[in-house]
């Protein structure tokens, strides 16, 4: 298992020898400032490769970009309106791009609007530290109250539906603004924050799109861009939803076992793989995880290693960011699950048989709260988990 660590470029906060101090081989990183559908350049790529190799004080950081993340979708591609073609046509190039770079894994999702959905980013648990944590009631508010979807209440039961009413009515403005701001915050390093205007007018845009129609524009991407990778050798890797539930209306085709063998079996080259994150698919308790890598261990490429906490037993729970070893998911059998299948990728001679993963998230611990990094990403909290996944490697693979 191959660590790497995930780094926002040369805005981030936590720099490049911090990673390198922190044990990771590797990093994990994407041209953020490129919008969606745009082509990446080799010039791009190779400026954020220097940034990688580099130190602050210009010595040689001993770090390589090892995974993409992400190569953006557009939502024109979900849609599959009639720009769709041309940014198809543009993240063939971008693939042309990294291959050329020497870099062959490129993790993307195809999530609806939102990437991720947070309704607190500083959810203070016991220790003391601080963690993302999804309220699902304080979501029906958002999106009854502030977002005011249209046909929302019928997404919502009574009891939910006066609960959300009463949690609006108790916020001032300020509390209202800040879940919005969370809500709408995305994936971490995007290009773009989006405004309730913007939101609503996008999933306007959905109104007519089901789970099946988007399933079937999803495998139409991949026939397109699978042939490509394939050709360059590159590994794609599908992201789960997060969360793993319908939100605001929106469909979700990337939530289970089912919705990753469907479309394993549709486009079935090597190149069409899985992002694993045990994070986002750990917030469903009907998903098993260990039993999951493997089943479909063959076509994962990349790893992200983290846990969460449900706090109900109903299907769209209420959870938060867990330690990297606590929480529901059992760590200790999903990395035994994964070294399974690395010992068989070996057997069998392929020359993938280490598998990249990072820690994913991490509380905010220490001098994390004073660095203000990514939401998610604290430099002192994502230690922390590596060293102890990197414990739990360690233990299981000793002879």
């Amino acid at each position: 298992m191959r660590q790497t660590w995930r780094w926002f470029g040369p805005d981030d906060k936590v720099l490049i020898e911090d990673v390198r101090a922190a044990g990771a081989e590797g990093v994990v990183t994407a041209l953020h400032h490129v919008p969606p559908g745009t082509a990446w350049t080799e010039d791009q790529i190779a400026t954020r490769q220097r940034q990688v190799a580099t130190r602050s004080d210009g010595r040689p950081s001993g770090l390589t970009w090892d995974v993409v993340e992400s190569l953006p979708v557009s939502e024109d591609i979900k849609l599959a309106t009639a720009k769709a073609p041309a940014h198809i046509d543009a993240w063939r190039d971008s693939l042309h791009a990294l291959a050329a770079a020497g870099i062959q894994t490129v993790c993307y999702n195809f999530m609806p609007v939102l990437d991720w959905t947070r309704t607190n980013l500083a959810h203070e648990v016991p220790s003391g530290a601080t963690c993302m944590r999804f309220d699902f009631l304080d979501f029906a508010a958002f999106d009854l109250h502030i977002l005011g979807r249209q046909d929302a209440e019928a997404d919502y039961d009574d009891a939910t539906r006066a609960e959300a009413a009463r949690r609006h009515a108790a916020m001032d403005d300020t509390a209202r603004d800040a879940i919005a701001r969370n809500v709408v915050c995305g994936l971490p390093g995007a290009a773009e924050t989006l405004s309730m205007a913007d939101i609503r007018a996008r999933l306007a845009d959905y109104a007519a799109i089901n789970a099946e129609t988007l399933r079937a524009n999803l495998i139409a991407f991949l026939q397109a861009v699978t042939p490509t990778a394939d050709q360059l050798g590159l590994r794609l890797c599908c992201h789960p939803d997060d969360p793993p539930f319908p939100l605001l209306g929106l469909p979700r085709i990337m939530s289970t076992e089912a919705d990753y063998a469907a479309v394993m079996e549709a486009v079935p080259s090597s190149a069409n793989g899985i992002t694993f994150c045990t994070g986002s698919l750990g917030v469903r308790a009907d998903n098993d995880l260990p039993g999951m890598i493997d089943r479909l261990g063959d076509r994962i490429h990349f790893l992200h290693l983290r846990n969460t906490t449900r706090e109900d037993p109903s299907p769209r729970p209420s959870f938060h960011e867990s330690e990297h070893l606590g929480g529901d998911t059992d760590m200790v059998a999903v990395i035994a699950a994964v070294l399974r299948e690395e010992s068989r990728r070996r057997e069998a001679g392929r020359s993938d048989h280490s598998i990249p993963f990072r820690p994913d998230h991490g509380q905010d611990i220490l001098d994390d709260r004073t660095r203000k990094a990514q939401p998610g990403y604290p430099a002192i909290g994502r230690l922390k988990g590596l060293a102890e996944l990197r414990g739990v490697i360690a233990a299981l693979s000793h002879p």
